[in-house]
């Protein structure tokens, strides 16, 4: 991909890391405004939010993703791009739910997968479900891929209901999480050559 065609993501909170343990995780809506304006003006084009409640610890609650869609909105030119992912202990219920505070973009996990100790669940009915949502509601997804079967997914989702909002197809593959496919080149190679025809990623 062409130096001018490059699209840098950045996801300065996410759901695992303590702020104890990372005293400047930007856990507050003013610090995440702040870190955004500063990645922005370091080249980036899309955020990837995770949010956190009073406490700070990882949240969906809608309004507050509500309010920050809005926040980054009117102090960045970023793409807004939500987790439909949480943490390991959201509901079924609340992760689609995330798409009423009208992101740009969200993350969209095409499959189960081990993570550390936990269990990250995304079967196959909740898959289609919200896959079928963002293209009611006309948010463009991420395609996040921890394992080759999720590739395996992608293609029966994309075969089965058609191409994403915007016609492109982007995915995330997260490799070298503890029960995923390994951050190694053979499985980078294998992973490229399986996705769909035309796809971009990250790795």
């Amino acid at each position: 991909m062409a130096a001018s065609s490059t699209l840098i993501t950045v996801a300065p909170t996410g759901a695992e890391a303590d702020k104890a343990a990372v005293p400047a995780l930007p856990v507050t809506l003013a610090e995440l405004v702040l870190e955004a304006k500063q990645c922005e003006a370091a080249g980036a084009a899309v955020i990837h939010v995770h949010i956190r409640d009073d406490e700070a610890r990882p949240t969906l609650e809608v309004g507050r993703l509500t309010d920050t869609v809005a926040a980054l909105r009117e102090g960045t030119g970023l793409v807004v791009q939500l987790s439909t992912g949480g943490a390991v202990t959201d509901s079924f219920a609340s992760r689609p739910a995330v798409l009423d505070a009208a992101p740009d973009a969200c993350s969209l996990t095409c499959g189960t997968v081990n993570f550390g100790d936990d269990v990250f669940s995304n079967p196959w009915p909740f898959i289609k479900d919200l896959y079928q949502l963002t293209r009611e509601r006309q948010v463009v997804p991420e395609f996040e891929l921890f394992d080759l079967g999720h590739i395996a997914t992608l293609h029966r989702l994309l075969d089965q209901f058609g191409p994403p909002v915007g016609g492109h197809v982007h995915c995330d593959l997260v490799m070298g999480v503890p029960g995923g496919m390994p951050g190694d080149v053979a499985t980078l190679a294998a992973a490229t050559a399986a996705l769909p025809a035309g796809a971009t990623w990250p790795a």
